[in-house]
């Protein structure tokens, strides 16, 4: 290959490593992507760096954990003094475009579009629409874009209100909100537009310079709560949803309680909990489906052989493991064990190799790099395509989860038993070493698991191996101390002003 290739990040969104069959699945979910994984490179142990989007993709763009680039609420904003992937790529010579479906990447003013030339946004109040580069619009298609654009800037400063303020964030949970953004705001955007807005780009190349590369970042949602599979995935993956009345009745009333998907199962009926695990799998094969139509596209028109294409997720779900829900409060495998694909036209990634040793989702931001031939001597040691002799993190690996706040807010309000009992108020860090995983929650518990063997992580070998345990926890006290200055993650329980809460507080110890 003359001039350098194409690089498309495609994030699946909330996507479970052991839900695709490429993975070791037993249910068929994915097998468009488990073609391309067979022409691939397939990475079987890597880890994100956070349980949820904004830090895991504060992560892949800047190559750094979330204790360094300090974007690890809905409220931050990454420094300016960061560099990000698209700034990097676009200072190097390439044509950067986004089709993001996520609105906590594409709506919520956290830097996070920083570098992109095109950010086409799918969800939200005023979904955009493909730059018509090159276009020479008269003077009321001016008006317009005028228009527009004042318009959007208004649109995003009343959603980006909702990311930082915990009581509009509440009100969004509420019934009569919850339908209208998940419909007509398009809180899960629009994947087979977004998949074929991107290929065209790849494709038809309008716009782009003569022999300019392209990055495209894609981020689908379409795994993502609410729970809207193909009615064909339905029926093959979770047919008592069809069939059974009450079932599609606990998915219905799943969808529309939002709190329900970061809190704890409870009041709800557990002959049905096995019922999101199903539609869950209805998801991923319908968004395989889309993801197949895309590789099609590419391969037909010679544009797959010109792209290294890289497909991960940013963090996993839970489906009632641990009696959890969704990906707020853990740092267990079902959130941060991420499925990683590598398809390269040059050769750095062999096709159909397979990779064991750990690795860290952060290193996406050094691969790209590398490919793009941009990449620093120290960034190139840090590219996924390195062998694991010359790896510098030495195979040692960690992932830090801090509590939402504003989720953590309406949690108290709610359910201050569930924070108090669960400790969703506490860090959560883990640190990966060889087979063994340290969790610490706070300061003052651990778990300690053998991934290799127990990868569901049921059995805590804390007790069992004091000394692995000391060991794992001096090095995640060294990666903390040189990381962060810690802050409180949550306000002083006597500065909450709210009656009742300060009452529940008081009741479970918080208070005196």
């Amino acid at each position: 290959m003359s001039r350098r290739p194409d690089i498309v990040l495609l994030v699946l969104d909330t996507q479970r490593y052991d839900r695709l069959s490429c993975y070791g699945y037993s249910r068929p979910t994915s097998p468009y992507l488990d073609e391309l994984a067979a022409d691939a490179t397939l990475f079987r142990r890597v880890y994100t760096t956070a349980q949820w989007t904004i830090p895991s993709h504060a992560s892949m763009f800047t190559g750094l954990y979330p204790s360094e680039h300090a974007t690890n609420q809905s409220s931050a904003v990454l420094p300016a003094n960061i560099p990000t992937l698209a700034e990097r790529l676009r200072e190097g010579g390439y044509m950067t475009a986004a089709f993001c479906n996520n609105p906590l990447v594409g709506v919520v003013n956290n830097g996070l579009r920083r570098g992109f030339e095109s950010f086409l946004n799918y969800s939200g109040l005023l979904t955009s629409r493909p730059n018509q580069a090159g276009a020479h619009p008269g003077l009321i298609g001016r008006y317009r874009q005028w228009f527009k654009g004042r318009l959007a800037a208004l649109l995003n400063r009343i959603q980006n209100s909702f990311a930082h303020s915990e009581l509009l964030l509440e009100f969004a949970f509420t019934p009569l909100m919850v339908p209208l953004w998940q419909t007509a705001l398009s809180f899960k955007g629009n994947t087979p537009k977004s998949l074929n807005d991107a290929a065209r780009l790849l494709i038809e190349r309008r716009g782009v310079e003569p022999n300019q590369p392209i990055f495209a970042f894609i981020n689908l949602m379409g795994v993502h709560t609410p729970y809207h599979p193909d009615r064909r995935m339905l029926e093959r993956f979770a047919p008592e949803v069809i069939r059974d009345r009450e079932a599609a009745r606990y998915v219905r009333r799943f969808n529309g309680d939002v709190f329900g998907w970061f809190a704890p199962f409870s009041g709800v009926d557990e002959r049905y909990h096995h019922v999101l695990s199903d539609v869950y799998d209805a998801e991923v094969a319908t968004q395989d489906a889309h993801l197949g139509v895309f590789l099609r596209r590419l391969r037909e028109s010679g544009a797959l052989n010109r792209t290294l294409l890289l497909i991960c997720a940013d963090h996993g779900e839970h489906l009632g493991e641990k009696g959890l829900v969704g990906h707020m409060m853990s740092v267990y495998n079902e959130l941060i064990h991420v499925p990683l694909i590598v398809r390269d036209p040059v050769g750095d990634f062999p096709r159909g190799a397979v990779v064991d040793h750990p690795l860290s989702l952060r290193r996406v931001f050094h691969t790209l790099l590398s490919a793009a031939g941009i990449a620093s001597g120290i960034e190139r040691d840090r590219s996924l395509a390195q062998s694991p002799a010359a790896d510098p993190d030495s195979g040692i690996i960690f992932s830090e989860a801090e509590p939402p706040q504003n989720v953590l807010g309406i949690m108290l309000r709610r359910r201050p038993d569930l924070v108090h009992t669960r400790r969703f108020d506490q860090p959560r860090r883990a640190v990966i070493s060889g087979a063994h995983k340290l969790i610490q929650i706070g300061e003052d518990q651990v778990e300690l698991y053998d991934v290799d063997a127990d990868p569901c992580e049921t059995v805590d070998l804390a007790a069992i191996l004091p000394e692995r345990v000391e060991e794992l926890q001096a090095i995640l006290s060294a990666f903390v101390r040189r990381t962060i200055t810690r802050t409180p993650l949550i306000r002083r329980a006597e500065e909450v002003d709210d009656p009742i809460v300060q009452r529940r507080l008081r009741e479970l110890g918080y208070l005196e």
